[in-house]
């Protein structure tokens, strides 16, 4: 069986704790090829809400790919891939995918995403939402990308925020049909 392989792209919205859970599950799974792709407002973020480097969000298990490389392999649709996440989705970035706005290896990646019709995950963390934001969401949802708030639940009943971040990565990963145990499944 052939390796999913996957985009993770991380900006600068807060909640990298989303992203690190992300990488976590996703680099120890031998059936996944991460590809990641750090934005610079994102390793600002990470050094402001946590104690970890940057090379965390980059470590052996993945490829990492350079925000203004717009001509690595995500940039093409002919590269094939099964599916991207943003996580966090900054508004910023969220506007540019909205709108087709190719700035930069994220921008461009989801826009080749959506135009393949592939799967693009946003995971917009941003409250309040304005209207600009909302028309956004909606533009990128009827454009094909699926809206994934990073809004956890509390039904497996988190001990930890880790459990929190665990739970937001396992719903994400349900939606690339990624196996996965970051979370007890309601009824189990």
């Amino acid at each position: 069986m052939a390796k999913k392989r996957i985009i993770l792209a991380i900006t600068g919205a807060s909640g990298t704790i989303y992203a690190t859970s992300l990488i976590k599950a996703l680099a120890d799974n031998d059936d996944v090829d991460l590809h990641v792709i750090v934005s610079e407002a994102a390793k600002k973020v990470l050094s402001l809400e946590t104690d970890l480097s940057p090379d965390a969000l980059t470590i052996d298990a993945v490829t990492s790919h350079a925000p203004d490389d717009i001509a690595a392999p995500p940039a093409s649709g002919s590269w094939l891939h099964d599916g991207m996440i943003i996580c966090p989705c900054s508004m910023a970035t969220l506007s540019a995918v909205a709108s087709g706005f190719g700035h930069n290896l994220i921008h461009r990646a989801a826009d080749v995403t959506l135009k393949e019709r592939r799967k693009l995950i946003l995971v917009p963390r941003e409250t309040p939402l304005n209207s600009i934001h909302l028309k956004n969401m909606l533009t990128a949802d009827r454009a094909g990308a699926v809206i994934l708030p990073a809004c956890p639940g509390f039904y497996h009943r988190p001990e930890t925020i880790e459990d929190l971040a665990d739970q937001l990565a396992g719903k994400i990963l349900d939606q690339l049909d990624i196996a996965h145990t970051l979370y007890a499944r309601w009824g189990d």
